[in-house]
């Protein structure tokens, strides 16, 4: 799970960084939104991910 959470985080970065420097004005809200959903996704991984058995 944290994995996914770590791929998706560099996907939405990625978008960010394209959406916020003006490649499309669609393209850069999509961007800001994903953004903060996998930056929150990553954070709950990372917090809930880390159980011992």
């Amino acid at each position: 799970m944290l994995h996914y959470a770590l791929v998706f985080l560099i996907v939405a970065l990625l978008a960010g960084f394209l959406g916020f420097f003006g490649i499309a004005g669609v393209a850069a809200e999509i961007a800001k939104v994903l953004f903060v959903v996998f930056l929150i996704l990553f954070v709950a991984s990372f917090i809930f991910g880390r159980r011992r058995p």
